[in-house]
């Protein structure tokens, strides 16, 4: 076996983000249908790894980094997140919200409707649901260990990571062509047309910030703050009913410490460092992710499993384009969002990023999108499949269990 420790880790992420944005410069297909470099190089480097497994060398990566920088980027949402902006898209994110919670309704309704079909425990499909897809590793892990202690179902933790990473490996990868069949049919903003300012946010990834040695360590500061805090909150809410994932701790201290500067008149957070930082750190949690990936768990799962999480996947193409796009105005910001929701709904916020930065780098940007997407994909849509999953569990044949 060879174990790479916290240092060739991090030199492995690397090459896989060089690789993956060579990928995507020379290959046709990639560049076509806008998949993310971080996913274009580390689907490569997962796939290679299979085939040492399969020669019986085994590596092994130290994903200690993982954590901290999925925690870093969402801090530097909850930091990117002006409440003045968010009041004049709030009609915006209550609209795309409703959008949100529908697909919640419908994964968890054809998950336990094939479960069912298919002879198997209805709980696997809701696991194959909205508990795994658009609720990730985390919310997929905690359920899966209920799912086991209170319900008696056999490995329901294993499937279900296993189906968050189908998911976060599916979401990145369908969320380019959805929006390209959608933006066929709108009017692209094109690139010439991005505002003559410093780019805000995360829209565009790979344009020039000017920045300074010290705002950068203030922001720093600012997004360790958020760590900490976020990471105490989240202890102090374990075990009560406003228990909520860490990340959505972290954004939301980040949330506060921006307003709350901002509003006392202390500080007013730089948004091109807290971009390149949380810019940075979303790369490399992916390539870390996605070249950690174990697909030889994945080539285990039964092949009733596997048809549950390939149906939910053309679900959510389906959605995306008869939903989300029709219900967000037909256009191109809706196609964009479109592509953002392939991301969250079967993977992750940080995949939908990925997808919506690879469409507006070669449409032109979306300052809606990037405004919609993060807060709901990290913070609304968290709580409100709590609230989902509970009136699942509420049905009669969970609660004749």
């Amino acid at each position: 076996m060879l174990a790479l420790d916290f240092y060739g880790t991090l030199v492995a992420a690397s090459l896989v983000l060089l690789l993956g944005r060579g990928l995507v410069t020379r290959v046709g297909f990639l560049r076509t249908y806008n998949i993310p470099e971080p996913v274009a190089g580390g689907l490569v480097v997962a796939l290679l790894l299979l085939g040492l497994r399969a020669m019986d060398l085994h590596v092994q990566f130290d994903t200690s980094l993982q954590t901290p920088l999925m925690l870093a980027f969402f801090a530097t949402i909850g930091l990117s997140a002006d409440i003045a902006s968010l009041k004049k898209g709030g009609r915006i994110v209550g609209i795309f919200l409703m959008a949100v919670t529908g697909l919640l309704l419908v994964q968890n309704a054809m998950g336990i409707a094939l479960a069912k079909a298919l002879g198997l425990d209805p709980l696997m499909g809701l696991l194959s649901g909205s508990i795994s897809l658009s609720g990730g590793h985390g919310t997929g892990a905690a359920w899966g260990a209920t799912f086991s202690e209170k319900y008696g179902l056999a490995s329901a933790s294993e499937l279900a990571l296993a189906a968050a990473t189908f998911g976060l490996v599916l979401g990145g990868l369908i969320g380019g062509p959805v929006a390209r069949l959608l933006i066929k049919r709108v009017q692209t903003p094109g690139l010439e047309h991005e505002m003559p300012r410093a780019p805000k946010g995360f829209e565009q990834p790979n344009k020039e910030r000017l920045i300074t040695p010290f705002t950068m360590i203030e922001t720093l500061a600012l997004i360790a703050v958020s760590l900490m805090a976020g990471t105490l909150l989240n202890s102090l809410l374990l075990g009560t009913a406003f228990e909520l994932p860490t990340f959505v701790c972290v954004l939301f201290v980040g949330v506060l410490l921006r307003n709350g500067l901002s509003m006392l008149g202390v500080y007013q957070v730089f948004e091109r460092e807290v971009s390149v930082l949380g810019n940075v750190s979303l790369s490399l949690f992916l390539a870390i992710a996605l070249m950690s990936l174990k697909l030889w768990d994945l080539a285990a799962l039964a092949l009733p499993f596997f048809i549950l999480l390939a149906a939910q996947t053309l679900l959510m193409a389906l959605y995306a384009v008869f939903v989300t796009f029709r219900i967000m105005g037909s256009n191109y910001d809706a196609a964009v969002l479109a592509a953002g929701h392939c991301g969250f709904g079967l993977g992750a916020t940080p995949t939908a990023i990925a997808n919506m930065q690879a469409v507006t780098q070669r449409f032109g940007p979306s300052q809606i999108a990037f405004l919609v997407v993060p807060m709901v994909g990290a913070f609304f849509i968290d709580i409100i499949n709590v609230i989902v999953i509970k009136l699942y569990l509420a049905l009669p044949f969970f609660t004749a269990v």
